[in-house]
Parts: C-alpha cells; structure tokens; sequence
C-alpha cells in the first residue's frame, strides 16, 4: 500500500480512516489541484515552442493521476468474473490457411500494419542502449529479426507492410539511427515516442522533477507502459495515415517477443474470406498456462465482455485462485490484433478505459516513487466482438533473460528468413525449463563468456545452473542437469562431454563422461 500524505488521503489507498465522505472529494480535489499547479509550473520551464505539445501530454498525465484518485480498494470485484463463454475463445487449430493466391495473400497484407513495443532498454541483461539491438542469434538483433521477417513477406507475395516502432525517450535516439542501416530494405520504417511522465513521490504526490530537461534527469521520468500506444498513435498521425491508405488492422507485439510474427492464418479470419460477418474488432493471443506462466495476465468474462485480468488486480485472497492451472487455462502473450477505425472510434467517443497499474519505484537516491502505468490488452473490453485466439507456445518466445538466450541461441532453433523455428528433431513442442544463476549469468556479456559455444539441448528438459561454471565446446545436455558449484568453488564442464540426468556438485575441473 502506499504512504499518502494527509491532504490526499482517499479510499483504498489511505492508512488513516475518515468516515466523511466530503473529506474524501475535498482531498482529492486538493491534490489533483496541487498536481496540476505542479505540472503548470514544469511546463514553463521549457521552450514556449515546445509547450503545447508538452501541455496535451501532461493534460493525459493529470487525468490518469485523477482516475488513480478516485480508485476504491482493488479495481476488480471477484465475484463478479463469469464462466468464459465458449466461443470466447478459439482455437488455433481451427482457423482455416489463405488459398495459396498470390493476389489474395497480397491485399490482406496490403491491410496490415506490424507495431513493434521498442521503448524497453537492454540494461536488466547488462547492455547499453534499446533492447531490441542486442544481438540474439548469429549476430542479428531483434530489430533485425524483425526488418528481415516483414522484408521477406513484402517480397514474396509483392506486398508493402510497414513496420512501425513505438519508441521511449530511452530508445527513440539510439533507434533513429540504427533504422537508418535498413534504407535498402523493402521495408516502409515508421517511429513515434510514447509519451514521457513525470514519477509522483509517495511522500507529497508530486513530481520529483525539477524541470522539463528529461536528459539531466532521466530518473524523474518514466514511459507509463504499452496502454499508452493508442493515445500517441494517434497523436503522431500514423493511425489516419494508414486508415487513408485502406489499412485495416495492426498487429502488436513486443519487440523481444521472437514468436510474434505475422500470421496468415490470423490475417485469414480478420480480413481474408474468413472473415466474420459481425467483425472482430480485438484479438489477444493466449495459450495454455504452465507453471512459469501463473504470474502472466489471463483472460476472463466481466460484465458480459471479455476483458484481460493482471495480477496487480487481484485481491490478495484471490491470488493462489489466480495462480491456478486448473481455474485460469491461459494467459496473455501480449500478441495483439486490432482494427485501426475501431482504435480511431473508441479514441474519439472517449471510451477507451484501461486498469490503472501502480508501479512502486526507489530511485538512486532514496526516493520512494511511484509510476502511473497501463496495459495495451486492458483495452479489450473498450472493443465490439473481441475474442482470444488460443496459439501454439511457439508464437511467445519472449527474451527476458539469460535463460531464454540460451534456448534462442541453441540448436533447438533454425533460423528461416528472420523467423526462429523449432527443430523437427526435439521430441516435445514445449522448450526446456532452464535456470541460470543471477550472480554469474544475468549478464549478457558474462554469459556468452562462460560457453565455449551453446550446448546441444535438444533433448534437455530441465536445467539449473548456480555458481562458477564454465561449458566447454560441443556439451550435450540431456534430461534433467542440475549443476551447482559451491561458493568460492568452480566447476568447468569439459569439451564433448555429455551429461544426461545428471547432478553435478562441488569443485571439479575435470569430469568422467
């Protein structure tokens, strides 16, 4: 819970009770007021060219610090979560491939836009700069991954998809110039920045920043999440653009998803000659729940909508309800599909009304913060004939950590025009449950020096690491491999070895295989 000051004390975020409702509304009122004088008072300290841009901007910011207000308690009644309908959500299996027609697969392309969440920085995996220029597979970036995917479709079928970056202050100057390198491609590059928010202290709930120079003090500000796309696309004027040029849906994923690609089948049921008779205005991807996922966001019925549930909303004697394989089947791989004029509607009927996400933050020098943040799937319910699609796991393959770099890297994958693809050899569709030490391999660069190359794992089903371990060239890894080196201990896995159900402890140097 939050430490609120005395004027902004409000229900459901307040330590001391008051039973007077006018209490409530005066504070409230107070600190949106003294909210608002605050903002007024950055806004001067920026150029006068710069500052009606900027004042729209914080205008957004000032009401989503007003809804954050007037929230009670948990933004969600338990109860009321309905049975999904059976239609709700359908199965991959069941959606039906284009007829192979050049001309047919071209105009669904032509009635595309591929959206890629770029504002995210490599630094939890140790690097400098956006992530989406680490590299991840035989040297090529997620960016690049991503140019050679789309450059492929455009150049098969004679299509022209763009591909548009939403960008942070963080990553919009680094990306400017990497995009450069693609002007040869087949390619239409398209960026805009999401918006930039001040951090609220939890002590007076107002900004930490002093100004409006973002650059000299990058730890004031924050990009307040993917729900924050629909607004600034549309401010950039890429939504009207690709409208006028008889776009129809866009396809959203985050750019270290490696599984998010375009899907013609999915294309096929949104705009090809499946297409619904009532239109489907929102698609989430899900898929099945493991025991990894039962932190991610899953999909529920409210109020007779579908709408997506995270666990930040879920009442703490809910969360184990929550968590449950049994009671929630899927969760969300934030591979979302959307109808451009629909965005466009919801925009100007102002209905658009996302969950507010309340993120607590320390920064460097003490300061106890918190940041505003909202979801792009959380939209959902703010869409007609919304409905899930229950894909393979092979369309989330998320790059969060060292771990999952291992599985991209290794020969589980082989890489075809952009695009990873599993292995005919691996016997299971499910990839392997690997867990690296945070203290030895949580950085990229740390990592990569303790492989002599990537181990074989086709046929790994667990693997935990910890301690000082180094992987010789040409190790196969089998089974289930626990290897564990004690502090102060090291353990190097010699070249060729093959370790198949195997528990290795202690200090060894060189190994019996």
């Amino acid at each position: 819970m939050l430490d609120v000051p005395h004027e902004a004390q409000v229900r459901g975020h307040q330590r001391v009770p008051s039973d007077s409702k006018e209490f409530h509304e005066v504070t409230k009122r107070d600190a949106l007021r003294l909210l608002e004088n605050d903002v007024d008072r950055l806004l001067k300290t920026t150029e006068p060219a710069r500052q009606p841009a900027l004042k729209a901007e914080m205008g957004r910011f000032a009401d989503l610090f007003g809804r954050f207000l007037q929230e009670e308690g948990p933004a969600l009644d338990w109860n009321k979560i309905q049975k999904l309908p059976e239609n709700a959500v359908m199965n991959y299996s069941n959606l039906k491939s284009p007829k192979n027609e050049q001309n047919e697969i071209r105009n669904m392309l032509d009635k595309l836009v591929v959206i890629k969440l770029n504002g995210g920085l490599g630094t939890s995996m140790g690097c400098h700069g956006p992530k989406s220029v680490i590299p991840v597979r035989s040297d090529l970036t997620f960016l690049d991954l991503t140019v050679q995917q789309i450059e492929h479709l455009n150049k098969t079928y004679d299509a022209n998809v763009p591909l548009v970056l939403m960008n942070s202050f963080n990553t919009d100057e680094d990306t400017e110039k990497i995009v450069r390198k693609y002007k040869g491609f087949r390619v239409q590059i398209h960026t805009f920045n999401q918006s930039c928010f001040p951090r609220i202290s939890r002590e007076h709930f107002l900004p930490v920043a002093k100004d409006f120079d973002v650059e000299k003090d990058m730890e004031a500000w924050y990009p307040p999440g993917h729900g924050d796309f629909y607004d600034t696309f549309r401010n950039s004027g890429l939504l009207k653009r690709f409208i006028d040029e008889g776009r129809e849906y866009c396809f959203l994923s985050n750019i270290d998803n490696l599984g998010a690609t375009v899907d013609l089948n999915i294309l096929n049921k949104l705009v090809g000659e499946e297409r619904a008779t009532t239109p489907v205005e929102f698609v989430m991807e899900v898929t099945d729940k493991t025991r990894a996922d039962v932190k991610g966001g899953t999909l529920i019925q409210m109020e007779n909508k579908l709408r997506l549930l995270e666990i930040a909303q879920v009442p703490k004697e809910h969360v184990d309800d929550f968590k449950s394989v049994k009671t929630f089947k899927f969760f969300n791989t934030n591979n979302i599909w959307a109808n451009l004029s629909a965005i466009d509607r919801v925009l100007r009927e102002r209905t658009l009304n996302m969950e507010i996400i309340v993120n607590n933050k320390t920064l460097e020098n003490g300061t106890r913060v918190i940041q505003l943040e909202t979801a792009v799937g959380a939209a959902m319910k703010c869409f007609d004939g919304a409905i899930g699609i229950n894909v393979p796991r092979s369309r989330f393959l998320p790059v969060k950590k060292s771990s999952d770099l291992l599985l991209v890297m290794s020969n589980l994958y082989t890489l075809k025009n952009g695009s990873l693809v599993m292995s005919p050899q691996r016997m299971f569709p499910t990839t392997p449950l690997v867990k690296l030490g945070e203290n030895h391999f949580s950085k990229v660069k740390e990592f990569l020096g303790r492989f002599a190359n990537i181990p074989d794992i086709i046929e790994l089903d667990h693997l935990t690491v910890s301690g000082d371990v180094t992987f010789g060239r040409g190790v196969s890894l089998r089974g289930t491999v626990i290897i564990i080196a004690n502090h102060g201990d090291r353990i190097d896995i010699p070249a060729g070895a093959i370790l198949e159900n195997k528990i290795v402890s202690g200090n060894m140097r060189i190994l019996d295989h």
